[in-house]
């Protein structure tokens, strides 16, 4: 068994969402004057991932995030204490100029596949319901971010595994799929 720190809120096992949910308050990490995301939509698509851009809490290899439609996504508090990480990056992570914490990426790109979908961390809501992870994604990047060394992953594959986490280095396969499809429309390949 692996002794890498997953994520939080599946090291103890992943609980499963509620398939009516819909949706909660997505609150920074400062004591006060919270920047609040209010969220009209269950998340879809939510994984571990273990990228180097997406936050992570302290301690963890893996963030938790999904995507819900960009219209079901609104700053109600504090929007002025928000700012872009890294404005060149394809999703532009919205992140609490205080805590550091990682509010919701927007894809800004209208060609990009996932432009229209804003990714967001549930583990930022008190509410329960939200969507379970299904996958892990881009395992082994916690490597460059110095979540595992090389001598370990074959433990953080098996956790991953024992968790119902299938580890992908890349996105799963629906979500490749999608991906593929979309730029063989732009191309012309598919109608």
């Amino acid at each position: 068994m692996s002794t890498v720190t997953i994520h939080p809120s599946v090291d103890a096992g992943v609980s499963k969402g509620d398939p009516g949910f819909a949706g909660g308050t997505l609150r920074c990490h400062c004591k006060g004057d919270q920047v609040e995301v209010q969220v009209q939509s269950n998340v879809a698509h939510n994984h571990a991932c273990g990228c180097t851009k997406c936050w992570k809490p302290g301690g963890a290899a893996f963030s938790v995030v999904g995507v819900v439609p960009r219209d079901k996504l609104e700053v109600t508090k504090h929007a002025e204490k928000l700012q872009v990480v890294d404005s060149n990056a394809a999703i532009r992570r919205h992140a609490c100029k205080e805590c550091g914490t990682h509010m919701y990426g927007r894809i800004e790109n209208r060609d990009h596949p996932f432009h229209g979908l804003d990714f967001i961390h549930v583990e930022l809501s008190p509410e329960s319901g939200w969507e379970e992870p299904r996958f892990a994604a881009f395992v082994s990047s916690i490597i460059e971010g110095g979540g595992a060394r090389p001598e370990q992953m074959e433990g953080v594959r098996a956790r991953l595994n024992e968790l119902g986490l299938t580890p992908y280095d890349s996105l799963n396969p629906p979500l490749m799929d999608a991906i593929s499809t979309h730029i063989a429309k732009r191309n012309g390949i598919l109608q």
